[in-house]
């Protein structure tokens, strides 16, 4: 089975800095695009930033400039930097991967999610 292991959230002030850290696990042949979304109370998921296997990266306009998405493909790793936060980045914060296992299944996996609150 595969897993994604996420870490590095917590309460930040305004104007302060998280890094999220998540790391996949199990049954993994290969890891293609893998991404974070957060979801705040109330409100659907979405999609905060996302990367491709070769680095290429893209991000929703609320946070362009502030985060920045990154991978480490031997470590089977992706890292989320926060600088600048707002209170409105409050969410929980969920990695996803899509994932090819050695079962030959390709599927989307997700982490538990962990909460970031900024406070004003």
């Amino acid at each position: 089975q595969v897993q994604l292991v996420e870490s590095g959230g917590g309460l930040v002030q305004a104007g302060g800095s998280l890094r999220l850290s998540c790391a996949a696990s199990g049954s993994i042949f290969s890891i293609y695009n893998m991404a974070w979304y957060r979801q705040a109370p109330g409100k659907q998921r979405e999609l905060v930033a996302g990367s491709t296997r070769g680095g290429s990266a893209n991000y929703a306009d609320s946070v362009k400039g502030r985060f920045t998405i990154s991978r480490d493909n031997a470590k089977n790793t992706v890292y989320l930097q926060m600088n600048s936060l707002k209170p409105e980045d409050t969410a929980v914060y969920y990695c996803n991967a899509n994932i090819r296992t050695w079962s030959y299944t390709t599927n989307d996996y997700w982490g538990q999610g962990t909460q970031v609150t900024v406070s004003s």
